[in-house]
């Protein structure tokens, strides 16, 4: 996959910001369907995520994804939009789409870990806070099923367990949309 994953992840962290701005404070401690993680820890998690992404692009040396706890409740959709922001900026160079970057699965192509790691994490992630919030909008079944793709690719069923954060594959129901489906392959009860 040569495509440019920039606009996807625009698309992805759109999505999440939408989702973001309908999270009522009183709602933080709600669980959500990511293991160890409540609706403040998984926007911790979301924040700390892209600010990592931009110092890797920055860097192009893995960093250490660190949740964001600087944040007070009613300011997660602010220190999304300022991550993103800085995300935008440092990958905005065309030539880093090919340039090599060091992750903890190995070197790879910024293209590709733009793709395997940060628009399947916003999209894959997506899913959990919707569902946590009773799925208020409709999510991009176009961006579940490229997330879908990139995660059978990088996260096949038989390497599930320490080291990869991730359950066994879980069955989807029949007819299951794709980000029930992304959810289900990341080990979602769906």
């Amino acid at each position: 996959m040569d495509l440019d994953p920039r606009p996807l992840h625009a698309r992805a962290t759109d999505q999440v910001a939408a989702l973001t701005a309908r999270v009522k404070p009183e709602a933080l401690g709600d669980p959500t369907p990511c293991d160890g993680f409540d609706v403040r820890g998984l926007l911790a998690h979301l924040v700390g995520g892209v600010r990592a992404a931009a110092e890797l692009g920055r860097t192009g040396a893995d960093v250490t994804l660190e949740a964001a706890e600087d944040v007070a409740d009613d300011g997660w959709l602010r220190a999304y939009g300022e991550a993103r922001a800085r995300f935008d900026e440092v990958w905005a160079d065309d030539a880093k789409l090919d340039a090599p970057v060091s992750v903890p699965w190995g070197e790879l192509p910024g293209r590709a870990y733009l793709s395997s790691g940060c628009v399947l994490e916003a999209v894959g992630h997506a899913w959990d806070l919707s569902a946590a919030l009773g799925h208020p909008l409709p999510l991009d079944q176009e961006l579940a099923e490229y997330a879908l793709e990139w995660a059978r690719r990088v996260l096949p069923a038989e390497r599930r367990g320490a080291p990869v954060p991730f359950g066994p594959v879980r069955q989807a129901p029949e007819g299951a949309d794709a980000y029930a489906r992304l959810a289900a392959w990341l080990g979602r009860e769906v």
